[in-house]
């Protein structure tokens, strides 16, 4: 893929457990391409929480890896490396030896963070990928050696912490070595660890009723793909959503096992077999306590935190307008692909014109719901150019269906990936896949926009920005006027929109007849 200039800054994260390393090229405040994240398990806090220090077999393990990448990030051109370390490094006595071989022999100049440092990262980071409209959200990211909990909105968070309460800490304290099944009463032990241990965050943070959960870290990751697999046989899909009743289902199935048999269970990485059960065990009594039913899994967390905080300073003096986590993530695709953004806005303001147009008129009864998914999709439409512009729709459907488009459901994407992929040439039938895919709702939405897409293309066929309005008039129960602002020559634009003729008689029932208002 074809990668906007601009700079390549790469962001570390070394926790308790596993270092993560995230690597991208920087176009603007809101735009920026991925150009590789990695994970590796380092286990830092193995036996520290114990010990009161970080042990040298560990160190060296952590080292070693952010060694490799450093180099990654370097052979990339990253011109900074901004890199934070949380809980098993703050706590520990010997930090100063970590943070000294990771200058010396990484060239990587660590931070070390608070808790509540590490919160505000972690909501940051789940904040800019998830669609909340007007609804507070829980966020929990359940670490080795701590758990961060924060309430929020899209904007801000309301009020935020972290406990002393990870996965690996609790493994360290109550089933180091051993290789048995846990039993009830130790299992309800570590429920009453943490519970003591979140007691007056938990108490706090009541005092803001959250609508819906986001939990982000490998932990949460492992127990929503135990659910889907060992529970439901069925295979993990992004964005999984992990119930109360069911993650107590599956905590249940892997304390009961030996630590042999649990690394085989589906859907768990057997890396994390050893404090798998301590995680879940934090992540039931947190629940509890918040009184949260379901929680949704993200795939972000402090890493893209960095990012965020990066973005927010590093753009600060700019004026840059507001835009949602939709808006972003769309803009961030555009550049991506070299997409030509000043036609792009064009058509997706002239399809919202005729959208709305078209309601007033009678064609069509959606909202809007489905008046922001044609916006997104206009400025969408014509990605796949960048791969060919023959058959282009078929590449910028492929495109909006897969791309890591951050904020939309995958409803949301199949109807935008098709209103692309039929903004040319032919209608929608059962016959295409891509159509017949969808459910009878989707399917008649897609009818829709595709048809007013298509009509918004045409209107801008030279790129040069020809007509200004577009609007649909009612003109009795069989016809539609689609009345144009521009000027005389606009002949392309108008051949462009007769040839659509058809679709709107398929669409909508109306003969469609074109009226021109100079300028």
């Amino acid at each position: 893929m074809a990668l906007p200039t601009g700079d390549v800054v790469a962001f570390i994260d070394l926790g308790t457990n596993s270092v993560r390393l995230l690597v991208v090229r920087i176009a603007s405040a809101h735009a920026y391409a991925v150009i590789t994240q990695q994970k590796e398990m380092v286990r830092l806090g193995e036996g520290e929480f114990v010990a009161g220090q970080l042990q040298p077999a560990a160190i060296g393990r952590t080292v070693q890896v952010c060694r490799q990448f450093a180099e990654l990030a370097r052979s990339y051109g990253a011109r900074e490396i901004m890199a934070v370390a949380t809980a098993a490094t703050r706590e520990a006595r010997n930090r100063g030896e970590l943070l000294e071989a990771l200058r010396d022999e990484a060239g990587i100049d660590m931070r070390t963070i608070s808790g509540l440092e590490e919160a505000r990262l972690t909501y940051l980071g789940i904040a800019s990928g998830v669609h909340l409209g007007g609804r507070t959200a829980a966020f929990i990211d359940v670490g080795g050696g701590s758990t961060e909990i924060i309430i929020g909105d899209q904007r801000q968070y309301t009020d935020l912490d972290s406990i002393r309460a990870g996965a690996v800490r609790l493994a360290t304290l109550f089933t180091a070595g051993s290789e048995a099944p846990v039993g009830v009463e130790l299992y309800e032990a570590m429920r009453r660890y943490v519970r003591n241990a979140a007691m007056r965050v938990t108490q706090r943070l009541r005092a803001h009723p959250a609508s819906v959960a986001f939990g982000s870290s490998g932990t949460i990751e492992n127990l929503a793909a135990v659910s889907a697999r060992a529970l439901h046989n069925r295979r993990p899909i992004r964005h999984e959503t992990l119930t109360r009743a069911d993650l107590g289902k599956a905590a249940e199935l892997l304390r009961g096992l030996p630590l042999e048999e649990r690394r085989k269970v589906p859907g768990l990485t057997p890396e994390r077999a050893d404090i798998i059960v301590p995680g879940a065990a934090i992540l039931e009594t947190v629940m509890d306590e918040l009184k949260l039913k379901a929680i949704h899994v993200s795939e972000r967390g402090l890493r893209e935190g960095l990012l965020q905080d990066y973005l927010a300073r590093e753009f600060a003096g700019e004026s840059v307008p507001e835009l949602s986590v939709r808006g972003q993530s769309v803009l961030r695709l555009a550049h991506a692909c070299n997409a030509d953004t000043d036609h792009a806005a064009r058509v997706s303001g002239l399809a919202l014109a005729l959208f709305d147009s078209a309601r007033e008129a009678g064609l069509h009864a959606l909202g809007e719901w489905e008046r922001e998914l044609l916006e997104w999709t206009g400025y969408l439409h014509d990605v796949g150019a960048f791969l060919s512009y023959t058959n282009h729709h078929e590449h910028s459907y492929y495109i909006i269906r897969h791309a890591d488009l951050l904020g939309f459901d995958q409803l949301e994407l199949s109807i935008m990936a098709a209103t692309a992929f039929f903004h040319r040439r032919t209608f929608p039938r059962k016959r295409h896949p891509e159509f017949a895919a969808l459910d009878d709702r989707a399917q008649c939405i897609v009818r829709v926009l595709c048809v007013l897409l298509r009509i918004a293309e045409s209107l801008d066929r030279s790129h040069a920005g020809l007509v200004t309005g577009a609007r649909f008039l009612p003109a009795g129960k069989k016809d539609i006027v689609l009345q144009l602002t521009a000027p005389l020559g606009c002949q392309m634009e108008l051949w462009g929109v007769e040839h659509h003729a058809d679709a709107v008689m398929k669409a909508f029932g109306r003969k469609m007849t074109v009226e021109v208002e100079g300028l």
